[in-house]
C-alpha cells in the first residue's frame, strides 16, 4: 500500500474530525469509532490499540488520549 496521509484534528463538541487523503471521512468521540472510520477506508484489520499507535496518523490538539475539549 502506498504512503498515506490521516489526520485527526482537535476535539470539538461533536468529536475530532477525521481526513483520510485530504478526504473528511468522519467525526470520531474514540479510538473505537477512529478504529472504524479507517476501516471504512482501506485499513481493514486495524482495531484501537492499532490505531493509537499507528505512525500515520497525524494528531492535531492532542494524541490518541484526547477526545473531548477539556482533554
Amino acid at each position: 500500500m502506498s504512503e498515506r496521509s490521516v489526520i485527526v484534528y482537535p476535539p470539538t463538541a461533536q468529536g475530532r474530525q477525521v481526513w483520510v487523503d485530504g478526504v473528511l471521512v468522519g467525526e470520531a468521540c474514540g479510538l473505537h469509532v477512529l478504529a472504524e472510520l479507517l476501516q471504512r477506508a482501506g485499513w481493514e484489520s486495524l482495531d484501537e490499540i492499532d490505531v493509537a499507535d499507528l505512525p500515520i496518523i497525524e494528531w492535531h490538539g492532542g494524541g490518541p488520549e484526547v477526545w473531548s475539549q477539556r482533554g
